[in-house]
């Protein structure tokens, strides 16, 4: 009788031991992100986008950069030159990207930008300030902040070649 119970005494200690190691791996688990369940798309899926970023074709690339960059604070992350000279540059602001390049004439020189165009941004900064920032610097509203019918606070700009750019809080 004596062997049985000590034969009991290992199979409990084993459970114990089983035990102990799945609560160390359920704590293990519970460190790691939690994944999300992949649920089934209808089909055929639709398009699903990550980022857009918007490229605007310049009449005066030289002037567009100082207005993106001097006016509304966007950083350059790249430029591209051909024969020396400036044809087009990628800006930053937060995560979003502006591409602006410089017009090759090929659709001719009379040719009207920025008409019925008009990009919305949201920021998590103030509008307000913003504006008088950009105002500060030399720039003009096309709209004065204001608060919007969706629940944010927006302005607007518009860049030298007529592009309607919206910056609102709250979209």
């Amino acid at each position: 009788m004596a062997a049985k119970k000590k034969g009991k005494k290992r199979v409990k200690s084993a459970v114990k031991g089983v035990k102990e190691s799945g609560q160390a791996a359920k704590k293990k688990a519970a460190s790691k992100p939690a994944r999300r369940a992949v649920k089934a798309r209808k089909q055929p899926e639709t398009l699903r986008l990550r980022s857009a970023g918007p490229g605007f074709t310049a009449n005066d690339i030289e002037k567009s950069l100082r207005f993106y960059r001097d006016m509304l604070g966007f950083k350059v992350k790249e430029r591209w030159e051909e024969e020396g000279k400036l044809r087009g540059a990628e800006l930053l602001a937060g995560k979003v990207t502006f591409w602006v390049g410089q017009d090759d004439w090929k659709k001719g020189r009379d040719r009207v930008k920025g008409q019925g165009f008009r990009i919305y941004c949201s920021t998590s900064q103030d509008v307000d300030m913003l504006a008088r920032q950009i105002k500060a610097r030399g720039g003009t509203l096309l709209e004065e902040p204001k608060d919007q019918p969706w629940g944010g606070r927006a302005f607007a700009v518009r860049d030298p070649d007529g592009f309607a750019i919206t910056i609102s809080s709250g979209l």
